[in-house]
């Protein structure tokens, strides 16, 4: 196992680990680079974990790809509240995206066709297909309140951590996970925790739904004291609709804002940046 354990985010269903590494390792590797700390890691140093086979439908003939869904099959509660959050924050950073109260066509407050068609025309997802949006809605929801696959997915990403673990980076939904994971670890080595385009902070949604439960409005550290967790989001960044992670983990954090251009969410551009480059090289070189 490496020094340096990645964690990938929501969306990777019809991928794996040898394909995620194709992307990450070069990406991590070049923001080492950009922080002038090039030869503080090599790929051999870097393990990518994968969870994202649990969110993959089996298979069946002339079934090809993510599930057809529509607006109709965003759920009420958690999903439905995920997407107008998303849809508020999208309004807030792309003026092409009308934010609620503006939408003309929405016949009530909330419309699930009506984010849909909003978020569509933004630069966050106006790329991604109306049936994978819902499904990363669905992966999201189902990460929290499905018991036997939260349990499958921190498991996969526990083997990652071992005695020679210094260094965590965790995307999107990933970090959720990774964060799960280390606090659960008492005794993990772990000097670094870099979270990207994180979740973690969105209130009642996400927030208050972790494992272990926050207490007084406080998340729980997740390591020793001498842990340092860096948490890097992209202004545009819609899923990191709460980028200082502060108000609900403490003063510690340390929070980046970067610049990512029209990939806001995009691990690769996360990764070349030189603040996670530092943020990585720290922790390698802790004692």
């Amino acid at each position: 196992m490496g020094r340096i354990a990645c964690v990938h985010g929501i969306g990777q269903q019809a991928a794996g680990e040898q394909s995620l590494s194709q992307t990450w390792v070069p990406a991590l590797l070049d923001g080492l680079t950009r922080a002038d700390q090039g030869d503080a890691a090599t790929a051999d140093d870097v393990a990518m974990g994968f969870y994202g086979d649990l969110f993959r439908p089996a298979g069946e003939l002339l079934t090809v790809g993510d599930p057809m869904f529509t607006a109709a099959d965003v759920d009420p509660g958690l999903e439905e509240e995920l997407l107008l959050a998303w849809w508020r924050e999208a309004a807030r950073v792309d003026p092409k995206v009308a934010p609620p109260e503006a939408d003309t066509l929405v016949r009530a407050p909330g419309s699930v066709q009506a984010a849909l068609r909003q978020l569509s025309r933004s630069r966050f997802f106006g790329g991604l297909a109306l049936r994978a949006m819902v499904f990363d809605l669905k992966q999201v929801r189902r990460y929290l309140q499905d018991p036997r696959l939260r349990d499958a997915a921190r498991a996969a990403v526990r083997k990652l951590i071992t005695a020679e673990t210094r260094v965590v980076v965790a995307h999107s939904l990933g970090s959720v996970v990774a964060y799960e994971v280390l606090a659960a670890m008492p005794d993990h080595q772990v000097q670094a925790l870099v979270t990207l385009g994180s979740p973690l902070g969105i209130a009642n949604l996400i927030f208050d739904r972790l494992d272990p439960t926050p207490h007084d409005g406080l998340g729980a550290w997740p390591g020793s004291d001498t842990l340092v967790w860096t948490n890097v989001a992209d202004r545009g960044d819609v899923v990191a609709l709460e980028k200082d992670l502060r108000p609900r983990f403490g003063p510690r954090v340390v929070n980046a804002v970067v610049h990512n251009g029209a990939r806001a969410h995009a691990v690769a551009a996360y990764l070349t940046d030189k603040l996670t480059g530092t943020a990585i090289a720290d922790g390698l070189h802790a004692r």
